[in-house]
């Protein structure tokens, strides 16, 4: 089986954990050592969150004042790298020694016409109080939005409209390599009416990218990895329920905030629409179940109702 799995943040740091690169490695040490529990018997293709990391690397080019800080493609591209590397190298730890891995940068196009580029809303980086972030905003000139009790910068995360080297891409998959790709969400990349391609001041959603690489590569089946067990309904309310199983269009029909839960069930939904495949959120400690069925909010249209663990 063909699987794609999105590693959400917290795979490679907790919230509120300190940035620091042995943080992080232990982080990616946990996830690859539940990733290769489905490693037998399946292609695996593994993308990852970048928000925190891309962050803290502007505050750092940022702080040095001899050059003028590099765009966020820059920063996405080097990100990509650095967690590639940790979760290939982890990987590699875990897996047999005959697998073979890699890691490839993945440009993704977006349309330069997008209205994202106008309403920042993709928060990266890391948190602060309301007088930190009013300070910093003053200070660089950007866009702070509240999350939850505390507040992050915000900047453009337009749609994934194509993938720039699918060929290569395909190539390594269908030569059984483990993959680790789309990360952070790809590259932000627009092509101009010459053909020539550049890069955009963007970060592209994760779950959004991933699942239309999911779809472009024809996998069997899309992982969308999170803290949750699953999508839930009245979440944080002691009436909230769990979804079992939903139809896309019923999924989506709910309204999930665009801050959490709803670019992933908008991601799922894609997949499962466009391959007639399934897609399932939830938890990477049940990655076992997840592929046999029997875990996480599967998103697919093989019914038409909605149904809950009880």
């Amino acid at each position: 089986m063909k699987i794609v799995i999105a590693l959400g943040g917290n795979a490679l740091l907790k919230r509120g954990e300190p940035m620091t690169a042995e943080n992080q490695r232990e982080n990616v040490k946990t996830a690859c050592a539940q990733i290769a529990r489905v490693y037998d018997g399946n292609q695996l293709i593994i993308t990852h969150g970048n928000g925190p990391q891309v962050g803290l690397l502007a505050l750092q080019n940022n702080a040095y004042k001899e050059v003028p800080m590099y765009p966020l493609d820059v920063l996405g591209a080097e990100t990509a790298g650095m967690i590639g590397y940790m979760i290939q190298q982890e990987l590699s730890n875990t897996v047999p020694g005959s697998a073979s891995i890699a890691t490839v940068l993945t440009q993704i196009q977006v349309d330069p016409k997008d209205p994202a580029f106008q309403k920042p809303s993709k928060p990266v980086g890391p948190v602060y109080s309301k007088e930190e972030a009013d300070k910093i905003a003053a200070e660089k000139g950007w866009t702070m939005a509240p999350d939850n009790d505390k507040y992050r910068r915000v900047v453009a995360s337009p749609k994934p409209v194509n993938i720039f080297g699918l060929a290569p891409l395909k190539t390594l998959i269908d030569n059984k390599y483990i993959v680790v790709c789309g990360g952070g969400g790809g590259i932000p990349t627009w092509v101009d009416d010459k053909g020539k391609q550049h890069g955009a001041e963007a970060v592209i959603d994760k779950d959004l990218a991933t699942a239309l690489l999911a779809t472009l590569i024809d996998a069997d089946l899309f992982v969308i990895a999170t803290d949750v067990d699953g999508a839930y309904l009245d979440w944080g309310k002691p009436e909230q329920k769990r979804i079992a199983l939903a139809a896309p269009d019923a999924a989506l029909a709910f309204g999930f905030a665009s801050g959490s839960m709803g670019p992933k069930i908008e991601a799922a939904a894609n997949f499962a629409k466009a391959t007639g495949k399934d897609a399932v959120i939830g938890s990477l400690s049940d990655i076992v179940d997840i592929v046999k069925g029997k875990a996480g909010t599967r998103i697919t249209n093989k019914v038409k109702e909605i149904s809950y663990y009880s």
